[in-house]
């Protein structure tokens, strides 16, 4: 037999009492025993339970209006112990400024990395407590402590790449699901233009390497996308690799697809593949690159005289030390299709420089080096030379305006 309004009123009462007081494996139970008793909604009977002791004021199916009055209280906003004090934050924030602004996701397996060489260099002064807090804190939280500092820029800009017409048909395709990423020496290349909005005349390229197993990245600037300049950046780029170039995966622009780096290649017992047309996806591990090194860096301003060339090149001279040695990437380890939804799973972040420290292919001469150079650097010291440069190069531009 059903049961009449009053009675579930009466129902709802003793129980909202029981309710409130419970912890939330209880709550579950009597919101059960709720349901089955007056047959209400699971969510119509929660939301009775919460707030029978409040002033509330519902309308039912027939058009009446039910008002709860019983037992009138003010509750108060439970305040949480906060754990990451303002001593934490302005540490976490300065980390944050060092490491370019990275996401809490690249930072937070970082921390245990980064804060010992800042201590060491005298650039972080913190208690052992708040040490300890940064070490164990989360990306999630992360975020929330820098939501407020954080400054999100969006540039814009236009690829200039045109497809080649030679030698296609000797140059194989080679898509970003055909990549093998656990051997380093395998590298994406792209050229990235700063014509500044005006695809007008010769402006300054910047020729970016990245290699698809570890993330090294090296960037050099050249005169303009004259297959000369390219090939002899390349050249230039490999002598300071610090492992052996096995192969390069370029776009379709005729700056690659030359008969020079065709002949070069095979002289060298390279591999040479190219993506597909118009599939800048199929070059995915150099065109983030383009963004997060390049374009977050010198921007989209225009560059072409020789003063811009040579201020560009002594920018990236300390722009691969602080990328490669100081900023951890992820990478992606598996891709599942639910539906119309994709899930990505990464790896624990970390910077090329550990990810060729953990490579079995790289030789331990290779290493040595890497690591007397890891211990002679300072990420602050390289920042700020970092923004003296980019200082003066945007200056050289106003001027040039």
């Amino acid at each position: 037999m059903a049961l009449t309004m009053q009675e579930k009123k009466a129902i709802t009462k003793e129980l909202a009492k029981r309710y409130n007081r419970a912890k939330k494996k209880e709550k579950g139970k009597i919101l059960d025993e709720v349901v089955a008793l007056t047959g209400y909604n699971r969510c119509y009977a929660s939301n009775i339970l919460r707030n029978w002791n409040r002033m509330l004021t519902l309308y039912s199916k027939d058009g009446k209006t039910i008002v709860f009055t019983e037992d009138k209280q003010h509750k108060t906003k439970r305040k949480r112990r906060r754990i990451y004090d303002e001593n934490v934050l302005m540490a976490l924030r300065r980390i944050w400024l060092i490491c370019d602004c990275i996401c809490g996701k690249r930072l937070a397996p970082y921390l245990a990395e980064i804060t010992p060489i800042l201590i060491q260099h005298k650039e972080l002064s913190i208690s052992r407590i708040t040490k300890e807090k940064l070490l164990r804190i989360s990306a999630a939280t992360i975020d929330r402590l820098l939501k407020k500092d954080k400054v999100r820029y969006r540039l814009k800009g236009r690829a200039r790449t045109k497809p080649g017409t030679l030698l296609l048909n000797q140059i194989p395709i080679r898509t970003f699901a055909d990549w093998d990423t656990k051997e380093s020496g395998f590298m994406e290349i792209d050229l990235v233009g700063h014509d500044g909005g005006n695809g007008r005349g010769e402006y300054i390229q910047t020729l970016a390497m990245t290699d698809v197993c570890s993330g090294w990245t090296e960037t050099q600037a050249v005169k303009n996308k004259a297959q000369v300049w390219v090939f002899e950046a390349l050249t230039d780029i490999r002598k300071r690799l610090p492992f052996p170039l096995l192969g390069i995966d370029s776009d379709n622009g005729s700056e690659f697809i030359n008969d020079q780096l065709l002949r070069y290649c095979q002289q060298e017992q390279l591999s040479f593949t190219r993506s597909r047309p118009y599939r800048k996806n199929d070059n995915c591990f150099v065109e983030q690159k383009n963004y997060s090194v390049v374009r977050r860096t010198v921007g989209y301003h225009r560059y072409q005289t020789e003063r811009d060339l040579k201020i560009l090149n002594e920018l990236y001279c300390s722009l691969r030390l602080y990328t490669n040695f100081y900023q951890p990437v992820m990478k992606l380890i598996e891709k599942t299709r639910i539906g119309s939804r994709v899930r990505r799973r990464y790896d624990k972040a970390k910077t090329p420089y550990q990810r060729l420290i953990e490579l079995s292919q790289v030789s331990d001469v290779n290493k040595q080096r890497l690591n007397d150079e890891y211990t002679q650097l300072n990420p602050v010291t390289l920042k700020r030379e970092i923004e003296a440069v980019k200082a003066r190069l945007w200056k050289q531009t106003k001027v040039a305006i």
